[in-house]
């Protein structure tokens, strides 16, 4: 992971809305030093202000990891409201990352898929490790069939075992595109493994099953891995 790259890149984004570090630190609840040292290279953010980050100048998380924007989208330059309520299905990482005090990496989530984009990433420390998906996008843009609720299962799939490790529901109250009701879906699994040697030779998969208005079920499997496979000190 490039932390110089990162670094610009919360820079940019600082600069680009018109934030000093100060300014900045403040709406993060951090010194001004900590964001120089993000700046600089010689650190990164946790997950849990990666997060905030992340909401405040409208950018995904893996987008942040990375250090640049995705598909050239054009940034939002009018800064959102900080985040005050972070989702149900953030608070169980939340709680984790500020109670436990290790070093933590982080991973990005691929897909080959061509149907679907997802972004999402992998935080882990040599005793935990937890998913975060921020988005699920459907490239099909003609598609304009009409869905009364939407599911998902998200699964670790390791040689012939698959092992369903979360799941979500759509919360809509009227019928949608598909890839509207995939805008409203995020989910985070905590505590995925116990070590990066667990998780670093398995594929995910998510499965998406959408309703029609006449009960019929569409079903989609998008395959899921990380941008490379981490090494800890338990590997040989």
């Amino acid at each position: 992971m490039d932390q110089e790259r990162i670094g610009k890149f919360i820079k940019k984004l600082r600069k680009d809305n018109n934030l000093t570090q100060d300014e900045l630190a403040k709406k993060l609840g951090v010194t001004y030093q900590a964001v120089s040292k993000w700046e600089n290279g010689k650190s990164i953010p946790d997950i849990v202000i990666l997060k905030t980050i992340s909401e405040i100048f409208n950018v995904n998380i893996d987008e942040l990891l990375e250090g640049t924007v995705k598909d050239r989208k054009k940034l939002n330059k009018k800064i959102l409201i900080p985040i005050s309520v972070l989702g149900i299905c953030f608070i169980g990482i939340l709680v984790f990352f500020v109670t436990h005090k290790e070093t933590y990496e982080f991973k990005v989530l691929e897909t080959d898929s061509n149907d679907f984009d997802v972004s999402g990433v992998l935080a882990f420390s040599p005793d935990k490790s937890s998913i975060y998906i921020s988005s699920i996008n459907y490239n099909n843009s003609d598609d304009d069939t009409e869905y009364k609720s939407l599911s998902c299962n998200l699964y670790d799939v390791n040689g012939d075992a698959k092992t369903k490790i979360s799941s979500c529901k759509s919360d809509n109250r009227d019928v949608e595109t598909l890839k509207d009701l995939l805008s409203n879906i995020d989910f985070t699994v905590d505590d995925y493994a116990s070590s990066c040697k667990l998780f670093k030779d398995n594929q995910l998969v998510l499965e998406i099953n959408a309703t029609s208005l006449d009960d019929k079920t569409v079903t989609y499997e998008v395959p899921l891995s990380f941008d490379d496979n981490c090494l800890d000190s338990t590997d040989s």
